[in-house]
């Protein structure tokens, strides 16, 4: 590992430094927040966008932060060469293939801007954590994990796609192989948004002892209770999972979007220990946008005494691939951990699975 990262930061180049030192004109290829996050780095860097291109189908004539938003073939009639930022995210095959054909005919690359938190991965941040990363790497349980890991890191510091298809294994894998779900499990999902996170809960099992479903977002919450409404031994909490009892501000936005703000509507917070009241979880998932290790804080309890499964998203901010297999690993060493990439781009639904 310390050869292996000391060669790479020595002989790679940050993907801000990339387009910060390039004399070809920059293209943003998306809209909305990835961009807006993208354009507030760049102007950290003091790195100036050219242009603005979206899809063809998504191309109307508007304007995007002053920018007329193009198609690629303005964009390839404008400039004989240029360079392309990606600037948003997506799971769905049909767009990751578009993105992968756009990138074999223009060099593209993926600048990495954190979900929450505002630590971008860049030379100055992984040089700053080098010492947690490396620590973090060594207590991965198998290959493939620490294959992952290395993949994505260096995907998050180059911007460059082939380290993130390196890193991708199917979601499956890490259910039938790590998770191994059985018929007894008790099922904490927190983030459980609209019931998607039960659905594939329930793809796994015949037969379960219970299932609790955190969500804080009201509009989630209406659609999850509908979802779970019908499915037995099964109770829904809109609540946030969080390290204690107390009140938290979150947008009004639904789906995957809610997250806190300190500017939105008031929601009731607990920990898992506190909602548990001694009953004993057997798989907790956490997808709890940006508040993982305060969930994880609140759930201390439940991991020491129990050992549940685990599946927590590693991937809101820069520093949660590296710091929550280390929170995991302090509340209970006798956990297994393992780094899964499942198809996104960027490096989006990046999970630890701990057993």
């Amino acid at each position: 590992m310390t050869d292996t990262f000391t060669d790479f930061f020595k002989n790679q180049t940050s993907v801000w430094d990339t387009f910060k030192n390039t004399e070809l004109p920059i293209v943003l290829y998306g809209m909305g927040d990835g961009a807006d996050k993208v354009i507030t780095a760049f102007s950290k860097f003091n790195i100036t966008p050219s242009a603005v291109m979206a899809s063809d189908d998504f191309v109307r004539g508007q304007s995007f932060r002053g920018y007329k938003v193009q198609k690629l073939s303005d964009i390839e009639n404008t400039y004989d060469d240029f360079i392309i930022a990606l600037c948003f995210g997506s799971q769905l095959e049909d767009v990751i293939k578009r993105i992968y054909s756009v990138s074999q005919k223009h060099k593209l690359l993926v600048p990495s801007v954190p979900v929450f938190g505002d630590n971008i991965f860049d030379k100055e941040f992984a040089e700053k954590n080098y010492s947690l990363i490396e620590k973090t790497y060594n207590i991965f349980e198998d290959e493939k994990s620490k294959e992952v890991y290395k993949n994505v890191l260096i995907f998050e510091y180059t911007g460059k796609l082939e380290f993130l298809k390196k890193a991708e294994t199917p979601k499956e894998e890490a259910f039938i192989n790590i998770l191994k779900l059985n018929d007894n499990e008790f099922f904490a999902d927190l983030g459980a948004c609209k019931g998607d996170t039960v659905e594939e809960f329930l793809s796994y099992v015949n037969d379960y002892e219970r299932i609790i479903a955190l969500e804080p977002n009201g509009k989630n919450y209406e659609k999850l209770k509908s979802f779970c409404k019908n499915i037995k031994n099964s109770e829904c909490w809109n609540i946030a999972a969080y390290s204690k009892g107390t009140t938290l501000y979150f947008n009004k936005k639904s789906g995957r979007s809610s997250a806190q703000d300190i500017n939105g509507v008031p929601v009731m917070a607990s920990s898992l220990d506190g909602i548990l009241s001694g009953r004993k979880a057997t798989y907790i998932k956490m997808d709890v946008e940006g508040g993982e290790m305060k969930a994880l804080e609140g759930s201390t309890n439940v991991l020491k005494k129990h050992k549940p499964k685990l599946n927590i998203a590693a991937y809101h901010r820069s520093e949660d691939i590296f710091t929550l297999p280390l929170i995991i690993k302090a509340i209970n060493p006798e956990y297994k951990i393992y780094l899964r990439h499942h198809p996104y781009i960027p490096f989006w639904d990046t999970n630890l699975y701990c057993i």
